[in-house]
């Protein structure tokens, strides 16, 4: 399942411009990540940026049992679009176009796929302190994604 929505992306775009990925999970650090990006931005860099949510799918039986395919559709959009909105009011109020995305599935192997399908050059992302000790220091997805992707990757904490 995908969601894109392009705003401000035109098609006459500067050839020396990197795509860049910020992945975008609602929290404080996904917004620290996207203060980097914009700071990167007015300092001159030209950069195609990119949100994608990821939503892990639901794989409770039970829950697939009693709820419509659709139901679980329009949880899975809703829940990204709630994650995605402080985001995209951020780039909206800087004037910055973007493109911002959804998928379902593997947080660290979505993002790694929908890096290398969309020839985003450089991933920023927010960290997280939690779980065991290397997710203490880098965030779990952070500590999956590293050995899956072959673009740089920036943590921001």
């Amino acid at each position: 399942m995908v969601w894109k929505c392009r705003r401000g992306a035109g098609k006459s775009r500067e050839t020396d411009m990197s795509k860049v990925l910020v992945p975008i999970d609602g929290s404080v650090q996904a917004l620290r990540a996207l203060d980097l990006v914009l700071k990167q931005i007015a300092e001159g860099r030209s950069l195609e940026v990119h949100l994608l949510n990821v939503q892990p799918q639901v794989l409770s039986g039970h829950a697939r049992m009693y709820l419509k395919r659709e139901m679980i559709g329009d949880y899975y959009e809703e829940e990204a679009l709630k994650a995605l909105k402080p985001a995209q009011d951020k780039l909206d109020q800087a004037g910055v176009p973007y493109i911002a995305s959804h998928l379902v599935g593997h947080i660290a192997e979505t993002i790694d796929k929908y890096t290398r399908t969309n020839g985003c050059e450089l991933i920023i992302m927010g960290t997280r302190g939690l779980g065991s000790v290397s997710s203490l220091v880098l965030g779990s997805v952070a500590t999956t994604l590293l050995p899956l992707t072959d673009v740089p990757v920036t943590l921001v904490k």
